[in-house]
């Protein structure tokens, strides 16, 4: 096969993973009326299975990339993708709340070590310029996921019931699985790779600081996004047949942030990384104060998912720049910080739903988290500054 055709068949194989995590990440929070009726729990406390998910994602990113730091790359793509697809199917056939809780973290286990490797493999594939490119087509399996596989999900979820979307996601999982061994070439782990050279990364100021900016200003989105389907139909007024379709606006926000985010993120990830934070902290502000209109909610949604994808390339190419020696740990370790801000988010949007604040409040709680966040992401440039930027990862 031509190179050229290798490499985006390779990019391809590694985008239908993307595609799978993105779609299971966000269908819950789509469904969280559907899973809250068919368990007789209630909408806050459904929440915790998005909750679950972002700790199985905190947990399993740098212990499942550490431990595994001297295993093929392209094996360790496989297995997790094998072990993401059993998660799923777990998830569908949960009878209670708390084994659906369980399910959900162990779906969650291979999501960040699963983005941060395939991450590097996709960087090793195209000349150094070009890597934020590379990264944002591989992430752009997840943003497309929320243009179609988010929609799907929910609208099957509705119609069928929401066990159908995680039995769904399974079976992506296993495409996953045949695409990758297909088309990605054989990639060997680096020769000096350990454990302990992995976890050395996380002795950098920089490293944890730029964690600490997606922990914490990303949890701005999540706060907001864990509760849209409600916040849609009970303070807009859209009506719940255009759930889905809002879900798909809001994944198509996220691949243009993907395809145009990239071009700025190959010319100053730290720039492109304060900038996504500042215009993600006010456009929630703007949706907080507007969105009892469908209009002005349904159009929030699409510029927020813009927003959304640009500010998570820009980190993830940041640490793998500011840890040239374990990019792989640094990739992983940005999907960790990105779901404790899930976490994180969704518990504290729940927290303010159930003290009587309404839907909205939580976009409002979500533009202070950017706010808070974008302090960190200074201090972290600044601190770089200081010290001497490391050079960037090329494999």
């Amino acid at each position: 096969m031509d190179p050229r055709r290798q490499t985006g068949a390779a990019l391809f194989a590694l985008a239908v993973g993307g595609f799978g995590i993105g779609t299971t990440e966000f269908a819950t929070m789509g469904l969280l009326p559907q899973v809250a009726d068919g368990l007789d729990i209630s909408i806050p406390t459904a929440g915790h299975a998005i909750t679950a998910y972002a700790l199985g994602v905190v947990v399993g990113a740098p212990a499942i990339t550490a431990v595994a730091a001297r295993m093929p790359r392209r094996r360790l793509l496989l297995l997790l993708m094998v072990a993401f697809a059993v998660g799923n199917a777990l998830s569908a056939l949960a009878p209670t709340p708390d084994t659906l809780i369980v399910a959900r973290f162990l779906a969650g286990l291979p999501h960040g070590a699963y983005f941060g490797v395939a991450s590097v493999v996709a960087a090793s594939l195209v000349p150094p310029g070009k890597r934020g490119s590379a990264i944002s087509l591989v992430m752009a399996g997840l943003t497309i996921a929320n243009i179609a596989g988010v929609p799907a999900a929910t609208l099957a979820g509705q119609q069928l019931g929401w066990r159908w979307a995680y039995a769904g996601v399974a079976v992506i999982g296993l495409l996953t699985v045949l695409a990758v061994r297909t088309w990605v070439p054989r990639t060997p782990a680096p020769k000096d790779a350990s454990i302990a050279r992995e976890l050395t990364a996380f002795r950098r100021p920089q490293l944890l600081l730029a964690l600490l900016t997606g922990a914490v200003g990303f949890g701005g989105m999540f706060a907001l996004y864990s509760y849209i389907s409600p916040t849609l139909t009970e303070v807009a007024g859209v009506g719940e047949s255009a759930v889905p379709w809002v879900l798909a606006l809001f994944g198509l926000g996220m691949t243009t942030g993907a395809i145009f985010g990239g071009r700025f993120i190959d010319r100053s990830p730290q720039r492109t990384m304060i900038g996504g934070l500042v215009a993600m902290g006010s456009v929630l502000a703007i949706y907080a104060a507007t969105a009892t209109s469908p209009v002005a909610a349904v159009g929030l949604v699409f510029v927020i998912g813009i927003t959304t994808q640009t500010v998570a390339g820009a980190i993830t190419v940041h640490l793998m720049d500011v840890s040239p020696d374990a990019p792989s740990l640094a990739a992983a370790s940005t999907h960790s910080a990105l779901n404790i801000a899930n976490a994180s988010g969704a518990w504290l949007g729940g927290m303010v739903i159930a003290a009587g604040h309404g839907y909205l409040a939580t976009a409002w709680l979500g533009a202070g988290l950017c706010v808070a966040g974008l302090a960190v992401a200074l201090t972290g440039v600044a601190a770089g500054r200081r010290a001497g930027a490391p050079q960037p990862a090329t494999s």
